[in-house]
């Protein structure tokens, strides 16, 4: 694990930063790359709830006071009172390839099964993007499935695999209140 990494709420003064990187290709990187988008629309959700809500959510992945990049997720409704969460995470790109991405996305899951009754944690990545398929792994996730043609990028419907981390699969370390076997009574 990285030290010294924790995720944060998003500050209007990264809101630039996050408006850059979605219109431009390298920043967000290829597998996330979906067009210009309107730079806005993060001031818009900012404004209203600091990108913090029930229905979609971001935070800053922060090292040291660095910056690296960001995690967001949604909520997909599973049933009528069952959910799972989805998540996503982009790193700038001078910091990418340097394992933050599999300690943020522990990170996140472990926030998630602290801070919400989900049982299920979930992600998905094109199938050709294998730097994020092994952070993933890494990060104690399963791969599940691959999904055929499911996402349409630069003119072609893409393969995309699936992640879970159930909330009993987080690594035992890693699980608020619980001990190793040994010290259970």
């Amino acid at each position: 694990m990285t030290e010294g990494m924790r995720l944060r709420p998003v500050l209007e003064p990264d809101l630039e930063r996050l408006e850059e990187m979605f219109n431009d290709p390298d920043g967000i990187g290829i597998f996330n790359w979906a067009g210009f988008t309107d730079r806005s629309a993060w001031r818009r959700r900012f404004a209203d709830n600091q990108l913090l809500s029930d229905d979609k959510s971001v935070l800053m992945i922060d090292l040291d006071g660095t910056d690296l990049g960001f995690v967001s997720w949604t909520k997909i409704r599973t049933g009528q009172i069952s959910y799972v969460v989805e998540f996503g995470i982009t790193i700038w790109p001078g910091h990418r390839g340097k394992g933050h991405g599999t300690t943020a996305q522990l990170l996140l899951s472990r926030y998630l099964f602290a801070h919400d009754p989900v049982n299920r944690v979930q992600a998905r990545t094109e199938q050709d993007n294998v730097a994020e398929q092994r952070a993933l792994e890494k990060a104690g996730f399963t791969r599940e499935a691959v999904l055929r043609e499911y996402y349409f990028r630069d003119g072609a419907w893409r393969d995309e695999v699936l992640y879970r981390m159930l909330r009993s699969e987080l690594p035992v370390d890693d699980q608020p209140d619980r001990k190793p076997a040994e010290d259970r009574r």
